[in-house]
């Protein structure tokens, strides 16, 4: 049946530890080796994932410290779900590798098995964090080998305040369960920490897999980079390229949980429609330029597990998959073939049900393999973004600690932005703090508040036009004020001086004044010094609210969609970068030498494309959820 749909890859195994290894060192492959022969005997390509996301639980039993705690509660997570293991215990690095080791040793060289997942989902349920005595120990080592003295540590953290000097290392606790806040800078150097644990987790599984596989690539499976806790850039380093787990209904409810009907149904069915692609953009980014990107789960049908799991309208899953494809994925893997009858994800469909009948998903599928054939090798090429928005995992980390506003949120704020560009018709490539910007006209940064030389040097370097968001430059390595004020290093490039700060609630937005026109300021505003620079944007008193000095932009405060829309269009205008803004709810995208219009209306929409543009898929006129592509000069 996966031969005859037209499927080119299935992956297994990824939580298979028990009928692996049922009883420790009682392995047993042969049923493992029977799939993959029928596989391959099919000519479908293998995928195996190391199933260390659950350990089971003769295991769990026999060295009950491998289960992490929650440093929320205090609790250690119990055996029963999955992710149920602690990134520090050396005894489960020890069983991870070799479980892994005996997979890579038996199935490396085996020509069906092309490539390989780590693990799943890295970070998943909140799990990079552990307040275990193995993480507590090992973040005492991490300290004394960051900091070398006590007294560096002490000076580094700012520990004078409440009485917090420590005498030793040895007297460093975890940031967990205190009456109030934590220190800032310890609860970051934790979180840098635990990233770490997570990154050489996954490293050693790689390397292990390299070894005994050579020339088979290597991914994994991530979930939104907002969620994992740890740094996906650093961990992507490993990776042959980035893979996604993709669900834009699940997605959505989870983030409208607040919003009014009115604002939520229109995109009950279809997700948002910039929600999967800001995932797609950011995967793309992850892969670091190596190639493109997997989606490694795409929602097939209703899932199981947000507050609410409606079934996707009807095209849906086509719609979603072209899209995929139109972002720069290499591959779209559905999860799951066949709908599970019983456990914890009984309820989440795949393109089988249960009996094995066809689900309603199965004939998009098809549609989609034949759409994606039809396109050919145009739809394998990619064009470089115009447009980079710069993001990194401390920017995040410092905004959830240091938080002064409740209503300030890292993952909404850079949204934002990528929103405002995506309805404008703009290509936007994720970049890290790393990155190389000279392909680029114009750079984003909307939060970096942790700022080094070398990433100053390559805006100073670059001719792009460069803006940055509120917060950036405002804190040090460990997570203090710089001793010049903020942003910093970035007073070199802005020319601003940050003097103080004022959060707000949400609702209490206060009046912005750009280019003769009023828009809204709120949540984060910052009184600043400007210096020699061009006032571009005032608040309501007058004072400056964005600054420009060459090719740096500077916006003082958080504001609305319309000004970042207006913004950037401005922008844009001045550096040439062509818009392509088709009206609410429909989505463009280029890819090589094609161009992708995706319509996430209920209304058709007229797409106002050269009378000489040769359509492949669709024509002009656009029906409700349904995709145009069409040849377009590079």
């Amino acid at each position: 049946m996966m031969a005859n749909l037209g499927l080119t890859y299935v992956r297994i195994a990824e939580f298979a530890w028990s009928r692996l290894e049922p009883t420790e060192g009682q392995l047993e492959f042969a049923w493992l080796d029977e799939i993959i022969a029928i596989l391959a005997e099919h000519n479908l390509q293998v995928l195996i994932g190391t199933p260390t996301a659950t350990p089971p639980k003769w295991l769990v039993d026999k060295w009950p410290e491998v289960l992490p705690v929650d440093p929320n509660t205090g609790r250690t997570r119990g055996f029963g779900s999955r992710r149920h293991y602690d990134f520090s215990s050396t005894i489960y690095q020890r069983e991870s590798e070799r479980i892994t080791r005996e997979l890579a040793q038996r199935y490396g060289q085996n020509d069906a098995v092309v490539g390989w997942q780590t693990d799943n989902e890295l970070g998943c349920h909140d799990t990079t964090l552990s307040a275990s005595d193995a993480a507590h120990s090992a973040f005492i080592e991490w300290c004394r080998k960051r900091y070398e003295t006590i007294d560096a540590l002490n000076a580094a953290w700012g520990n004078a305040f409440w009485s917090m000097e420590y005498r030793s290392f040895e007297e460093i606790d975890l940031p967990v369960g205190t009456v109030t806040e934590a220190h800032p800078s310890h609860r970051l150097a934790y979180q840098r920490f635990a990233s770490g644990q997570v990154i050489d987790f996954n490293r050693r599984q790689v390397d292990i897999i390299r070894e005994h596989a050579p020339g088979k690539f290597v991914t994994h499976n991530y979930i939104p980079m907002n969620e994992t806790g740890f740094d996906n850039w650093e961990l992507a380093e490993s990776l042959d390229f980035a893979s996604y787990d993709n669900y834009p209904l699940g997605r959505s409810d989870l983030h409208f949980a607040n919003a009014s009907a009115e604002a939520f149904k229109p995109y009950m069915r279809t997700g948002h429609p910039d929600f999967a692609t800001y995932y797609h953009d950011q995967s793309r980014g992850l892969s670091l330029n190596k190639a493109g990107f997997w989606i490694m789960e795409q929602q097939p049908g209703p899932v199981n597990w947000a507050p609410n799991n409606p079934r996707p309208a009807p095209g849906m899953i086509r719609f979603w998959t072209l899209e995929a494809f139109a972002h720069g994925a290499d591959c779209v893997s559905y999860f799951r073939w066949r709908q599970a009858g019983f456990a914890q994800e009984q309820m989440h469909a795949g393109l089988l049900r249960p009996d094995n009948s066809r689900a309603e998903a199965w004939d998009q599928v098809v549609q989609s393999i034949a759409e994606v054939e039809q396109l050919g090798a145009a739809s394998e090429e990619t064009l470089a973004a115009p447009i980079a928005i710069v993001s990194d995992a401390p920017g995040q980390w410092v905004t959830d600690i240091d938080r002064q506003s409740d209503a300030y949120n890292y993952n909404q704020v850079q949204l934002s932005y990528y929103r405002a560009l995506r309805e404008l018709g703009l290509d936007v490539d994720f970049i890290s703090t790393r990155a190389d910007l000279s392909a680029y006209k114009l750079v984003l940064v909307p939060c970096l508040p942790i700022v080094d030389d070398a990433f100053v040097a390559r805006c100073q370097n670059t001719s792009a036009t460069v803006v940055f968001g509120p917060r950036s430059g405002s804190k040090t390595e460990d997570l203090s004020h710089p001793a010049n004020l903020a942003p910093g290093s970035l007073q070199a490039l802005l020319g601003v001086k940050v003097l103080s700060v004022e959060t707000l609630r949400a609702d209490c937005h206060e009046p912005l004044t750009w280019d003769g026109r009023e828009f809204r300021s709120g949540i984060w505003r910052e009184e600043i010094e400007t210096g020699d620079t061009e006032v571009l944007a005032r608040y309501e008193d007058g004072s400056a609210a964005a600054t420009r000095s060459q090719r740096f932009i500077y916006l003082a405060t958080l504001t609305d969609r319309d000004f970042l829309k207006a913004f950037f269009s401005g922008l844009c205008s001045q550096l040439d970068i062509a818009l392509v803004d088709w009206g609410k709810d429909v989505r463009v995208r280029r890819r090589g030498k094609l161009m992708f219009a995706f319509n996430y209306a209920s209304e058709s929409r007229t797409l106002p494309v050269d009378e000489n543009a040769r359509f492949l898929l669709g024509d002009r006129q656009l029906p409700p959820r349904d995709v145009a592509v069409w040849e377009a000069p590079v």
